[in-house]
């Protein structure tokens, strides 16, 4: 495990924190209000409404919305999904105009989580009680005070059932010539944690895994989501890289999933955007992120940053995480490039 230092916020310190803290907004610079919790919460009920950007399965994503609604049905949830190719670049436009849309951003490139949150350009201060649970660990979870852990997503095996009836059980089952062409992968161009995901099976199922793979003439996808969809309908029938498979198989699927030994994963950091147009609205948000409620909404086939959620599949303490210091941009951009090369 990554251990990510912070300096742990008593009540109080958070309290005459919340009087420094400011977010920009495009509605004319409102800020997090002076004083108490309480009076953070009544503020973000009176701006309404709050936007998540995330990368997370849009599933887990409605489920939170729902439990937000019942918890605070005097303020809208709306929240865009997409990639961090797709939401990394929105948030530096947004971070460097001042004009934000974003609240709240939740990304897995580490490498990036690392930056911002050294710099603390992009992200304010977070103030909600839940982040001194003991229990969310907040020593390990949170970095500089402004970007937290929410979960983290592993990565295994997938196959269709009806096809595969047997299943698979390690990474290079699939280069069995009877799943040429019938394998499915993600795309891993532009996005730093796809990336260490190809590096983790080279170093640990064989140094050629990728140069095998590419040999089998694989369907790709942009996200696991886009894979586990092809499982479902049989365009695939196995892949090495699927999140478990936990949802489709409660709604009667043929598919089942495996973690391989090792296994990866990657967390989920979250922070308060900068220019966040609902800056106190989203210092909500992010605390109901890591609350028992909020855990519980995004547990469905991820690991957990509070223990015993029900529906997770793991803790994301113990997820082996990307290394935000190997993962730079340059080395990203060179790895996508011989990815590219490669399977084309």
């Amino acid at each position: 495990m990554k251990h990510f230092t912070r300096r742990v916020l008593g009540t109080g310190m958070a309290l005459v924190l919340a009087s420094a803290a400011v977010a920009c907004s495009s509605g004319g610079g409102s800020s997090v209000v002076e004083g108490s919790w309480d009076e953070v919460l009544a503020a973000a009920k009176s701006e309404g409404s709050v936007m998540l950007y995330s990368a997370q399965h849009p599933k887990n994503l409605e489920a939170l919305q729902a439990a937000w609604a019942q918890k605070y049905p005097e303020i809208t949830l709306e929240f865009v999904r997409g990639t961090d190719v797709d939401l990394i670049p929105r948030i530096d436009v947004e971070n460097r105009t001042g004009k934000g849309t974003a609240d709240v951003h939740i990304t897995t490139d580490t490498a990036w989580t690392a930056s911002a949150s050294d710099s603390g350009d992009y992200s304010t201060t977070l103030l909600g009680p839940s982040f001194d649970n003991p229990a969310y660990e907040p020593d390990v979870s949170i970095k500089n005070d402004r970007f937290f852990l929410t979960t983290a997503a592993t990565f295994g095996l997938g196959w269709n059932t009806t096809v595969v009836p047997e299943g698979i059980q390690d990474p290079t089952d699939v280069f069995d010539p009877k799943y040429q062409g019938r394998v499915g992968i993600v795309k891993p161009v532009g996005i730093a944690s796809y990336v260490d995901f190809y590096d983790f099976y080279n170093e640990n199922f064989g140094d050629d895994f990728a140069e095998r793979l590419a040999k089998m003439n694989p369907r790709i996808y942009p996200s696991a989501l886009g894979v586990a969809q092809a499982l479902t309908s049989g365009e695939v029938v196995v892949s090495p890289m699927v999140q478990p498979l936990v949802r489709e198989l409660e709604s009667g699927a043929p598919v089942n999933w495996t973690l391989p030994k090792p296994s990866w994963g990657t967390p989920f950091y979250g922070h308060v955007t900068k220019a966040a147009p609902h800056p106190n609205a989203a210092q909500v948000l992010a605390d109901f992120l890591v609350s028992v409620e909020g855990q519980t909404a995004l547990a469905t086939a991820t690991a957990t940053a509070l223990p015993d959620i029900p529906g997770a599949v793991a803790n994301a303490h113990e997820i082996q995480s990307p290394d935000p210091t190997e993962l730079t941009s340059e080395y990203v951009e060179k790895a996508s490039r011989e990815w590219e090369q490669l399977f084309t």
